[in-house]
């Protein structure tokens, strides 16, 4: 007999896309080896709330008005997160605990809802904001008034190449190669990293510091620092792909080394996933799928470099490392999401955090052209119009290469 939902039979094929959505969205744990780490503790975890907000709220000094409302704001994180904990899906990973994954699914929530008040702001709020943030801020310069770049690109030298391997190449390397652990695709990856050079070279005109030589951008960014990535994060899905997993419990594990070991193998995957983004015999429904990952990737990316601009914070600074990590965070999931929403018939709809993901791409850029109205105001439409044109070209070749020579099976 089929449930009943009020007066309403549910039909076996509502059924199985429930339970089918539920595993990519709500994905559950079936290797617990340590029950108590898996039981709900809703009591202990209020009395421990309650417990923590009593004590700072009559154990500490509340004369200074900015530190009262700065912890005030952290506690409201951190009871949110807590709160993620209990009422937030797991999404599609389970490792090392869901309890993480809650967190991170909160702290996407927390930063969408930061872009919504940042959009209703002026200006002098936000600099207002932004300096009670951190007082530097006050004195911070844009990297390109300060750098001059692109110049003497005829002087080769192995002193000038040298001066260029710094943490950025470092990071652009370990992003690559992250990326390429997240999509699982030669084809996929080197289309982004095509698109992404064609985005530099049209937007210099917006941001200076697009501009490079050609043997910085060519030899150093996209063969090296990409291209190196990217080997290695799919020389790491190879690997993991042909591994064999069999997971003991703890509890039958006799030695402290092995305990030890199973512990750390905790923070690995549970399984691996075959991906085949692109096969002949793909819709023109997953193809516009594709092409609307290659539009987002780029627009996230782009934002990167635009808010840092236009709200005039250096690249190493504290706002920008967290937003990169945490958007580096939420996109495993998010990317896991959509793949199954764009190659799975059974699954009609997005995960919520692919959803989240979406939506705090395009309030980041709503929150560019609403307070970069003047660095957008020297846009050049011809620039615009040949970066989308060489972009869809781009991208075209790119996934006809890929079907023609499996490079998307990889």
């Amino acid at each position: 007999m089929a449930p009943v939902l009020g007066s309403r039979t549910l039909s076996k094929d509502y059924v199985n896309y429930m339970l089918h959505f539920r595993m990519i969205n709500e994905q559950q744990v079936e290797d617990i080896s340590i029950d108590v780490f898996y039981k709900p503790h809703t009591l202990t975890l209020l009395t421990f709330t309650v417990a923590s907000l009593i004590y700072f709220v009559f154990s500490r000094e509340d004369t200074d008005a900015d530190n009262n409302l700065r912890v005030g704001l952290l506690l409201v994180v951190s009871f949110f997160l807590i709160i993620s904990v209990l009422a937030f899906p797991n999404g599609p990973f389970t490792r090392p605990h869901p309890a993480i994954w809650r967190m991170v699914f909160g702290m996407s929530v927390l930063y969408f809802l930061f872009l919504v008040i940042l959009l209703f702001l002026n200006w002098a709020q936000v600099k207002r904001l932004m300096y009670w943030v951190d007082p530097n801020l006050r004195y911070a310069t844009r990297e390109a008034d300060i750098m001059v770049y692109a110049v003497n690109c005829h002087v080769i030298t192995w002193e000038r190449i040298l001066s260029h391997f710094d943490i950025f190449v470092f990071g652009n390397f370990a992003g690559w190669a992250m990326k390429a652990l997240l999509i699982r695709s030669y084809g996929v990856c080197w289309t982004i990293s095509i698109t992404r050079e064609l985005t530099e070279l049209f937007f210099m005109h917006l941001l200076p510091n697009f501009s490079e030589c050609w043997w910085d951008q060519v030899i150093l960014d996209f063969l090296l620092c990409n291209g190196g990535g990217i080997w290695l994060g799919m020389t790491v899905c190879r690997f993991l792909e042909m591994h064999t997993y069999q997971w003991a419990s703890i509890k039958d594990i006799h030695t402290t080394t092995g305990k030890l070991k199973r512990v750390l193998l905790q923070f690995t995957p549970a399984s691996w996933t075959y991906i085949r983004w692109l096969d002949p015999k793909s819709s023109f429904q997953r193809l516009a799928g594709i092409y609307l990952f290659m539009i987002l990737w780029q627009l996230t990316e782009l934002n990167t470099f635009f808010l840092k601009h236009i709200f005039v914070f250096q690249a190493f600074h504290t706002l920008s490392w967290c937003r990169i990590l945490l958007l580096g965070i939420i996109t495993a999931p998010t990317v896991r999401q959509y793949y199954a929403y764009l190659t799975d018939t059974q699954c009609k709809r997005v995960g919520t955090q692919c959803w989240m993901f979406g939506a705090i791409a395009f309030l980041e850029a709503l929150a560019c052209i609403k307070f970069g109205q003047d660095v957008f105001s020297k846009t050049q439409a011809r620039s615009v119009f040949q970066w989308v044109l060489c972009v869809v070209r781009a991208v075209s070749l790119s996934l006809s290469v890929c079907v023609c020579t499996n490079m998307c099976l990889l």
